[in-house]
């Protein structure tokens, strides 16, 4: 997994690159470990797989911006992982998004 990370318009953004998974999990919540107390977009867009426990991460996440006063957005899900949010009812709790400029003129 490839993480970039830049900032726009005051909001922090994530783009993933690759797969969130067992293997990858520890490293991606240390990389947002630092910016919980901010307005985080998690761009999705070139994420290739997630598995359960990447999903348990970004629940994980999740919990602790909101407890910090942040916010995190995901956005470019493709149709598989848009699927798996829905079936999984995780679409219910997190802010999803087309794109990063729709997610941005939201916030």
């Amino acid at each position: 997994m490839e993480v970039k990370v830049s900032e726009k318009e005051g909001v922090v953004i994530f783009q993933i690159d690759g797969e969130i998974n067992i293997s990858t999990t520890l490293e991606l919540k240390k990389r947002l470990e630092t910016h919980l107390s901010k307005k985080i977009v998690m761009d999705l867009e070139k994420m290739k797989y997630i598995d359960s426990s990447g999903l348990a991460a970004l629940l994980e996440v999740l919990k602790k911006v909101k407890s910090q006063g942040g916010s995190l957005i995901l956005v470019g899900m493709s149709d598989k992982v848009k699927s798996l949010f829905e079936i999984t009812k995780l679409d219910k709790l997190f802010l999803i998004f087309r794109n990063q400029a729709e997610a941005l003129s939201q916030v």
